[in-house]
């Protein structure tokens, strides 16, 4: 099972980028997490991070042809990128949006997703943890639907 693991603007800062929202863990130590429990559920995940929308919109359409599913941490663009909505109901790779804080207990604009109805389901507020939670049930779920 191929997973991707997407992670949009400024989330390469963290670790950086206020602490006391996003934590202190890396996006690099995020990405070792989420393989290692991957490699233990028998999947395999290829990471992928970018600031710009076009190339994260190209990296969906190059990628999910391969690949089974995703985990999409989209930053802002998860609030008003109907590109990548768009990239990823055309490619129909199901996908969990995960968010390190909680989306609905912060400012009005980001309680909003433009991405959370095309959704497998969503994880949000549980810092670093959520991609592991959210790869946990994604994996399920894909195991499901195969079998």
């Amino acid at each position: 099972m191929k997973l991707l693991l997407i992670n949009g603007p400024n989330l390469n800062l963290l670790g950086q980028r206020q602490p006391e929202i996003y934590g202190s863990t890396t996006l690099k130590d995020i990405e070792e997490r989420v393989g290692a429990r991957a490699q233990e559920l028998g999947a395999e995940v290829v990471a992928f991070q970018s600031n710009e929308e076009g190339a994260i919109v190209d990296f969906i359409q190059a990628e999910a042809p391969s690949a089974d599913g995703a985990l999409i941490n989209a930053g802002a663009l998860t609030h008003y990128s109907l590109a990548l909505r768009d990239a990823l109901e055309a490619t129909h790779l199901p996908f969990v949006e995960v968010h390190i804080s909680n989306i609905h207990a912060r400012e009005e604009f980001r309680r909003h997703s433009v991405l959370a109805d095309v959704a497998v389901g969503q994880v949000a507020g549980l810092g670093w943890r959520g991609y592991l939670s959210a790869l946990e049930s994604l994996v399920g779920i894909l195991k499901e639907r195969k079998g």
